[in-house]
């Protein structure tokens, strides 16, 4: 008899539950039905990327190298404070190597720098992709000899 009094317990908790389950969707209304892919694309521009010396693109990198050839030129610590659809603004750190007496037995050098991106294009790799095509350094204090205050550089495509 005991037994048969938990089984007849359990059974009516089970019930309940569902019971309560099944219910609260229908109280609260059918859902909204999902947005398609080309609705959400249509919603919201695409935030443009920057693309790095490996073809990747990147959103709000850390860090990004400026020499691709040797690594004499990247920028680090970057701490972004805008990543709008038409710009981009960072502050952070431009590691440069002096070369001398010649690159591979050089010192790396730190200078303060705001990042500035700007006009972005649609990418050739993936035109439906835009990104970024130039890169503006504002240095603060102290920068490298060869450099003005102000440096503007164009972003490969």
């Amino acid at each position: 008899m005991r037994t048969r009094g938990w089984g007849t317990a359990v059974a009516v908790c089970c019930a309940a539950s569902l019971a309560a389950a099944g219910a609260a969707p229908s109280a609260a209304g059918p859902a909204p039905p999902a947005a398609s892919a080309g609705q959400v694309a249509r919603q919201r521009p695409r935030t443009p990327v920057l693309v790095d010396c490996l073809w990747h693109p990147r959103v709000r990198p850390a860090g990004f190298m400026l020499a691709c050839g040797d690594g004499n030129s990247r920028l680090t610590a970057l701490h972004w404070s805008r990543w709008g659809p038409e710009s981009a603004t960072a502050e952070g750190v431009n590691a440069v190597n002096d070369c001398e007496p010649y690159c591979a037995a050089g010192t790396f050098h730190s200078y303060r720098v705001t990042v500035r991106l700007g006009r972005p294009e649609p990418w050739k790799k993936r035109p439906h992709v835009r990104h970024f095509t130039r890169l503006t350094l504002e240095y603060h204090g102290s920068r490298p000899d060869i450099h003005p205050r102000t440096v503007t550089l164009p972003l490969w495509n």
